[in-house]
């Protein structure tokens, strides 16, 4: 059985975390990632937060699978045309330099086309057109000007990024989508394009409901599925909301038994309407049923912080696992707060090509997250990430050169 993008070659020049979650995505799908790195040293994450010496770091492992290094001196004149001779053989360049780097080295836009007019450029860069565009971003500075920062945690305190690397893997998942749209319409044009992902555009697509809370508090000057209501205040932009859903089904953080020497002894609870009757059940306030101060969800919303008090009570009795056992037998909607440590040694996970266990020449076994899609035709097999150059040679032999020609273009330092 063939994988989705069998036959697709992919020129990678990404580093660090955005244009890699990209590239590995793609990889996993079956494409031919060729990842271009300098010579000794390639992709800084290689030794960024190494946990033992001398030998590539998780950071760069965890987002290189499935992928071939080759290392090449750009600004060699022969390292150059090496260069060139891939692009004529690729059907997509990646990258997430700073701005202009790729027009420095000499491949504008137009140079790309006039080597290879069905070439695809894809590109991850910090924000798009704009009074910012010339700007270096980083992850947190991503999720703080996309609008995440300003509506995380509590109105009482500062505002706080997310675990979650919606700038920069979050990035990458949209450029990868832009790729493959591009594929496809090259089938019927023939013809290449630019891609462009900008990290702030991406942190704003994931913070879309916030956009939709802001024009809502224009119109009605209050929301009244925040916690700020109906006590607190609101201002002119949608505030910071706690733990509150974001949806229409009102929802918060509970504890649960054991929580006072355990930091993720908690579960998610949402109040959802059509269960109503039975969450008044399950936590014994059978009369709050048919209570017309409880009874409705609009009854209900001034009064979500002592109702979240009141199944709290209840939670507290139970452990996280025990809790979501008994409540999803009523369709109550929850879930158990995970911690890293869980979630790594979850069968499950591993059993759905979640997570899996890598085995690396020089590190050894570890784990790392698998493609999160999956697709009945294309089954994904994760492999290693390579050795910095490990594929030179074989790279080169595949463009033409002979061994004589590689070991000459060594010995000149343009591989």
């Amino acid at each position: 059985m063939g994988k989705a993008l069998d036959g697709v070659r992919i020129l990678d020049f990404t580093h660090v975390q955005s244009g890699p979650t990209c590239t590995q995505l793609l990889a996993w799908f079956g494409a031919d990632v060729i990842k271009v790195e300098r010579a000794g040293a390639g992709d800084i994450t290689r030794e960024q937060l190494r946990d033992i010496p001398d030998v590539d770091s998780l950071y760069f492992t965890m987002l290189n699978h499935n992928k071939r290094s080759v290392t090449i001196d750009t600004k060699h004149p022969e390292g150059k045309q090496v260069l060139e001779a891939l692009i004529q053989k690729c059907d997509v360049l990646v990258e997430n330099f700073a701005p202009g780097a790729l027009d420095r080295m000499g491949f504008t836009w137009e140079r790309i086309q006039e080597l290879n007019p069905r070439m695809i450029v894809a590109s991850v860069k910090g924000f798009g057109p704009g009074p910012y565009e010339d700007c270096k971003v980083y992850e947190n500075v991503a999720q703080c000007a996309g609008g995440a920062a300003s509506t995380t945690g509590f109105d009482d305190g500062p505002p706080v990024v997310t675990g979650a690397q919606i700038g920069d893997s979050g990035t990458g998942l949209h450029l990868a989508l832009g790729i493959v749209t591009a594929l496809y319409q090259r089938t019927q044009t023939g013809r290449g394009q630019r891609v462009l992902a900008a990290m702030q555009d991406g942190v704003l697509n994931l913070c879309r409901v916030k956009l939709r809370d802001q024009q809502r508090l224009e119109r009605t000057g209050v929301m009244k599925e925040y916690p700020q209501y109906p006590n607190g205040t609101f201002g002119e932009a949608v505030p910071r909301a706690g733990n509150a859903s974001g949806g229409g089904q009102p929802g918060w953080i509970l504890k649960c038994k054991g929580w006072e020497t355990d930091p993720n002894a908690y579960i998610y609870f949402i109040t959802q309407a059509p269960v109503w009757v039975k969450i008044c059940n399950v936590i014994g306030k059978e009369e709050w049923a048919t209570d017309p101060d409880y009874a409705t969800p609009a009854a209900r919303l001034p009064r979500l912080k002592e109702i979240f008090a009141e199944i709290e009570r209840w939670t507290m009795t139970k452990t996280k696992f025990e809790a979501m056992q008994i409540l999803n037998k009523y369709d109550i909607p929850c879930g158990p707060i995970l911690s890293m440590k869980e979630i790594a040694e979850e069968p499950s996970l591993r059993k759905t090509g979640t997570i899996v266990e890598v085995d690396h020449p020089t590190r050894g076994k570890y784990l790392t997250v698998g493609n999160p899609i999956k697709l009945s035709d294309s089954p994904t097999e994760v492999t290693r990430s390579p050795l910095l150059g490990e594929h030179t040679d074989e790279v080169m032999a595949e463009l033409g050169y002979s061994p004589e020609q590689i070991s000459a273009l060594r010995t000149a330092g343009a591989i």
